[in-house]
């Protein structure tokens, strides 16, 4: 005769698997209630795991390394609106006015604005040696406080171009353009690189440029009509929210969003440039 099997058992796999489905479905409230949770409620979670848990701040300062930039991250997102981009800029454009007017500059440092840009104008008998790039023992000075008030409104900046101008020495015929475009250009840098070290603006956005004697402010004439076409001068151009430029400037400065570290330099080419 057949036993008669019995039919129990059959469904034990469901209680595991709704168990499964339960943990799950915690797991995932768990997630979502940490998505959104404070900084002091995580302090306590963690100090609830490990009493001795000491709690260090980052340092925000910027000077934790060569890409480092302090305003990275959702605390520091960068201006988002561009009538706050210009109001920046018009108060950095005062802010520099005042400074150029201050005792002993007036002879040193000139500002202008024009097409949307700042210029900053720097005479060359206030900054640097005859014919050279070397910088005179009160240039750095007078650039310091320049630094201080780019700090301020680096929100809005876009990029700052240094811009190395020369005099035509001669009356009948160009400069030497060898010399000519070196000494713009060193001029240019050794300011560009002033600024880079002290200040806080990120250098992706800084150039330096040797435009030399092709874009005079005076004729040449006399050393009246030669003295303001030896300048370096500091052109500061605004963010234009939404722009490729400053997307791509964004991307390589960390602004706006997580830091994006730039990819090691490759090795200099041993061909000549």
């Amino acid at each position: 005769m057949a036993k008669k099997r019995s039919g129990g058992g059959g469904a034990n796999w469901m209680d595991t698997y709704g168990d499964m489905v339960t943990l799950l479905l915690c797991f995932f409230v768990l997630l979502y209630s940490m998505s959104t949770i404070s900084e002091d409620k995580w302090k306590a979670i963690v100090q609830s795991f490990n009493p001795k848990a000491v709690v260090t701040t980052t340092d925000p300062s910027g000077m934790g390394g060569p890409f480092a930039d302090p305003d990275v991250g959702d605390k520091n997102p960068g201006l988002s609106d561009q009538e706050a981009v210009e109001n920046m800029m018009n108060e950095l454009m005062q802010a520099l006015e005042n400074y150029s007017k201050m005792d002993g500059l007036d002879s040193a440092i000139s500002v202008e604005q024009k097409g949307g840009r700042i210029y900053v104008s720097l005479k060359d008998k206030a900054m640097f040696y005859a014919d050279s790039s070397k910088l005179l023992p009160g240039a750095d000075e007078i650039l310091l406080g320049v630094c201080d008030i780019l700090d301020k409104s680096k929100a809005a900046i876009e990029v700052i171009q240094v811009e190395g101008h020369t005099a035509q020495m001669y009356d009948d015929r160009p400069n030497e353009t060898k010399g000519d475009r070196e000494l713009a250009s060193e001029r240019a840098t050794a300011v560009t690189i002033f600024i880079q070290d002290h200040s806080v603006i990120h250098p992706a956005r800084l150039k330096s440029v040797g435009v030399g004697q092709w874009h005079p402010k005076g004729d040449n004439q006399g050393e009246a009509g030669k003295a303001p076409n030896r300048r370096v001068e500091i052109v500061i151009s605004a963010k234009e929210i939404g722009s490729d430029l400053e997307k791509e400037l964004n991307e390589l400065t960390g602004e706006g969003g997580s830091v994006q570290q730039p990819a090691a330099s490759p090795a200099p080419s041993q061909d000549p440039a």
